[in-house]
């Protein structure tokens, strides 16, 4: 689609500089760019890279201008970026109807301008909302509810009884609601404790390929509103999310373990069960976190400990090997003194010197 610039700065609330009149038909990079395209600079490198283009215009928070390109000032360049994206790259529409390779139970309730691809399997007592679209192969469990304009990438699997928001976005070959890792040991074997609670994501929810999120052994496994979760991600039974939270991939999450809101967990940490994490903690990439953590509070390391404590711990190990050297040293210096004492001769008291203490 075209744009004037003009019209993406009152889109974005900014302002133009230059000539509003110019057409705008894509977005892209500096490297990559021609005629007709709009990128975006942060930096100084980045700007003089952007007016170096064929770009015919850029979008810069700073006090940066050009003789050769429309320049358009937001008050947050990256935030702007993401907000005019998906005006020439608009999200793929589906057309309303069930495919015919798709199985649906005749109790489910789908919206007549829903989308069910083909191989999809939706069973009994499922409600499919409007606008939502379930790509293919997707298997939704019988009592199963989905919003408004959710999208299920292919594979996906909702098991019994899941209840899912809307605007939830759930990519290729997640599933939701599989039984949690519950077992009691009981006359020498591993009895499996029956996992009949469920899982509700909440509104606007993102959850990368290949994640799991399970359902919960009684009540619900929860992801609130806004949480975005990377690919490769394990939620077990009876976590709660807050709102707002941002998981990166390979993480894992022990059961009943509960988030406060605006947390951010880098990749490849795991939390250990029944833990309080405040809102607002941010976890450090490959932490072990084993303790509850208060609000505000960044951790980092394995086991986890305040940032702050983690950098001196590091810098210790740092200097571990000069300690070890300097320690040798003071070992030999020791070993050297006392060998020196010991070769002294010690001279017998005299016979005066007896007399005197008998005296005494």
């Amino acid at each position: 689609m075209t744009y004037t610039a003009a019209r993406i700065a009152e889109h974005l609330e900014g302002e133009v500089v230059g000539d509003g009149n110019v057409a705008l038909t894509g977005f892209s990079s500096a490297d990559r760019a021609g005629p007709g395209d709009l990128i975006f600079a942060e930096k100084d490198t980045h700007f003089a890279a952007a007016d170096a283009s064929a770009a015919s215009a850029v979008l810069v928070s700073g006090p940066y201008s050009s003789t050769t390109k429309v320049v358009i000032r937001v008050r947050n360049a990256r935030v702007a970026a993401a907000r005019v994206l998906p005006l020439f790259f608009p999200p793929q529409e589906f057309a309303p109807g069930i495919h015919p390779s798709a199985s649906v139970a005749p109790s489910a309730d789908v919206h007549v301008s829903a989308h069910v691809g083909p191989g999809c399997v939706v069973g009994e007592g499922v409600t499919i909302g409007a606008r939502t679209a379930l790509l293919g192969g997707n298997h939704v469990g019988r009592d199963c509810q989905i919003g408004d304009d959710v999208r299920l990438f292919p594979n996906v699997v909702l098991y019994h009884d899941v209840r899912i928001g809307h605007r939830v976005v759930i990519h290729a070959g997640t599933v939701v609601g599989s039984d949690g890792y519950g077992y009691v040991f009981d006359q020498g074997r591993h009895r499996k404790v029956l996992q009949i609670g469920s899982v509700r994501v909440e509104d606007d929810v993102e959850i990368g390929a290949n994640s799991a999120i399970d359902r919960a052994a009684l009540g619900c496994t929860v992801i609130g509103a806004g949480t975005k979760i990377d690919n490769l991600v394990h939620v077990a039974h009876n976590v709660e999310f807050g709102k707002h939270c941002l998981i990166m991939g390979q993480c894992g999450f022990a059961g009943s373990t509960t988030f406060g809101d605006y947390c951010v967990i880098a990749s490849q940490s795991g939390v250990a069960g029944h833990l309080t994490i405040g809102s607002q903690v941010t976890i450090g990439g490959k932490s072990g976190v084993t303790r509850d953590v208060p609000d505000k509070q960044t951790v980092l390391g394995y086991p986890a400990v305040p940032d702050k404590q983690a950098k001196r711990q590091w810098i210790g190990v740092q200097q571990l090997p000069e300690l070890i050297v300097r320690m040798r040293e003071l070992e030999r210096q020791v070993a050297e003194l006392t060998a020196s004492r010991a070769s002294v001769p010690v001279s017998a008291p005299s016979d005066t010197a007896v007399a005197g203490e008998v005296a005494n």
